[in-house]
């Protein structure tokens, strides 16, 4: 019998896929528009931005939300790429020591555990990402945190209950996502830093 597929997982894929051409080609659009001449504005700048972090957006969003193949990698270029397209401009920085070359599976395990920092580091700070032999660890550190007790407990915990909005469903992925690929998940929450293990 064959296994059930990941349903939210093709969803994600699905959506991205549809989303990503007509955001690239509006983006396209606009840059044709500034090199011109023609139109050249604060309005138009703004726009140009906004197009860029949707793109950033969905390009992240298709590793941790998307489906991907088990013998499917990824390029360390291209993960730093879209790491430093989602976050230009912004206040949070992330640092990404991992190898060469990855399995998609792992990255989708970082990508979804960076959102969960990212949940927690509000007012910005600095996420360190590092891959030895087999270990990913993830290190989040900024002079504030905001922690929900909930939504931490039920990465490690099975039979922790917490209310999901849509702006914390990575957090609901993740455990199954762990258990789907075996893995086993490490909390450490102090007060100005997050660290977590897989």
């Amino acid at each position: 019998m064959p296994k059930k597929p990941d349903l939210t997982a093709l969803l994600g894929s699905r959506i991205c896929h549809d989303l990503i051409s007509p955001i690239g080609a509006i983006g396209n659009g606009v840059e044709l528009l500034m090199m011109s001449g023609s139109v050249r504005s604060p309005e138009m700048a703004l726009i140009s931005e906004s197009v860029a972090n949707a793109n950033a957006r969905i390009r992240f969003f298709r590793v941790a939300f998307g489906g991907s193949g088990p013998d499917q990698r990824i390029g360390r270029p291209e993960v730093v790429g879209i790491l430093d397209d989602l976050t230009r401009g912004g206040r949070l920085v992330i640092d990404w020591r991992g190898p060469a070359d990855l399995p998609c599976r792992e990255v989708k395990l970082a990508f979804l555990l960076i959102q969960c920092l990212e949940t927690a580091m509000a007012y910005g700070g600095r996420i360190t990402v590092e891959r030895t032999d087999a270990r990913w660890t993830l290190t989040g550190h900024a002079t504030k945190l905001r922690i929900t007790p909930d939504l931490w407990e039920g990465l490690s915990n099975p039979d922790a209950t917490a209310a999901i909005t849509a702006a914390q469903v990575h957090f609901a992925l993740l455990p199954e996502e762990l258990e789907r690929q075996s893995r086993r998940l490490a909390v450490e929450l102090r007060e100005t830093e997050i660290r977590l293990g897989f």
